[in-house]
């Protein structure tokens, strides 16, 4: 059997091997940013990124910083410019980029392909949860995402 990924998919995992992470527990901010060289910077307002720097909120959970991390990661590796410049449509766009990167990023499908997730949902959720520290809400996205992608299969 042959699995095959999305363009998004075989981006991100190429990504991580490039750095040298393929299993879960090895995903920390501080180690993608150091191998990205990609400086990251807790402050007391609202993510954003500027060139190579991300700013992420400080007075927000662990799981939620791992999100917005992989939100504004996009952001630096896709986008360029300031976004307050651009037409509302194309700013949102590339916002709806930058939160299905997250979502791939957070949770890469190669990662999640080697779990043997719960047959029973809200389990499975935990599951993503506990194992990629992402929160609730998120993981759900994710789960619904990864279980509707119609894959093809090769015998």
């Amino acid at each position: 059997m042959v699995q095959y990924y999305t363009h998004l998919e075989d981006y991100i995992k190429n990504l991580y091997l490039n750095i040298g992470i393929v299993k879960p527990e090895q995903i920390d901010i501080n180690t993608i940013a150091t191998r990205l060289r990609i400086k990251v910077i807790l402050v007391p307002f609202n993510s954003m990124r500027a060139n190579n720097v991300i700013c992420i909120n400080e007075r927000t959970s662990k799981e939620e910083r791992w999100q917005q991390f992989g939100h504004e990661l996009c952001h630096v590796l896709w986008h360029c410019g300031n976004q307050f410049g651009i037409p509302y449509f194309f700013r949102e766009y590339q916002e709806w980029k930058a939160n299905n990167f997250a979502l791939h990023f957070c949770v890469p499908t190669f990662m999640l392909d080697e779990l043997k997730l719960d047959y029973e949902y809200y389990k499975a959720i935990y599951q993503i949860q506990d194992t990629f520290n992402v929160d609730e809400e998120f993981a759900k996205k994710r789960l619904d995402n990864y279980l509707t992608v119609n894959r093809c299969i090769v015998l």
